[in-house]
């Protein structure tokens, strides 16, 4: 921007930055059999909840997928309660650990309008990391919020991170990724957001 440019600096988001329309956020195989065995699953599960509450008070797009639910259990009851049981985003089942085999959600995702996603749910260094592998290379700009994701082990967790950051992925916290989306303390959603963060 130069002196001539008729816009101000404060019309200017870098397109680093998370948006509400432009975002959306996926929950990985938060399961039943699954969600007990992580490290700091009450932190992770409490964690995933605040952004499905910040979503919900900005208007934010959220979908969940889940792993082999006949054999690992559904989306934990305070998780699922959480999430929008209507189309066009049902829970997508998988087999594959990576997420892309939900070819009808990331279309419909990618039809949307949606270019990033923020990823939480288990395990880091299995379902998040291959899913945001394969998220990056299909085009989407890939978030992970470290403080609602986990592995069964810290050295899984801490090297899963490290591998996403190094091939692309922004790593970033919950409060961070729901005041990104927000944007402004003139937002009608800030109140909400704000008691979020500090609940």
């Amino acid at each position: 921007m130069n002196s001539n440019d008729d816009a101000s600096f404060s019309s200017f988001r870098s397109p680093l930055l998370m948006n509400g329309d432009d975002t959306a956020i996926l929950i990985i195989d938060a399961q039943e059999k699954l969600m007990p065995l992580i490290q700091n699953h009450d932190e992770i599960q409490t964690n995933i909840i605040k952004l499905l509450r910040g979503a919900k008070a900005l208007g934010v797009t959220t979908a969940a997928t889940e792993q082999y639910p006949r054999g690992l259990g559904t989306t934990v009851e305070p998780i699922r309660n959480e999430l929008e049981p209507n189309e066009p985003f049902p829970i997508a089942e998988k087999t594959m650990f990576s997420c892309r085999e939900c070819d009808g959600l990331l279309t419909t995702l990618s039809k949307s309008g949606i270019q990033n996603l923020l990823l939480c749910g288990i395990e880091t260094h299995i379902c998040i990391a291959q899913s945001a592998m394969d998220l990056m290379s299909l085009g989407f700009r890939t978030f992970i919020c470290a403080d609602a994701v986990g592995s069964r082990n810290t050295l899984d967790h801490q090297l899963g991170i490290n591998r996403m950051e190094s091939n692309g992925a922004v790593i970033t916290t919950t409060e961070a990724a729901i005041f990104e989306m927000c944007v402004d303390s003139k937002n009608p959603a800030f109140k909400t957001i704000s008691k979020l963060a500090q609940s």
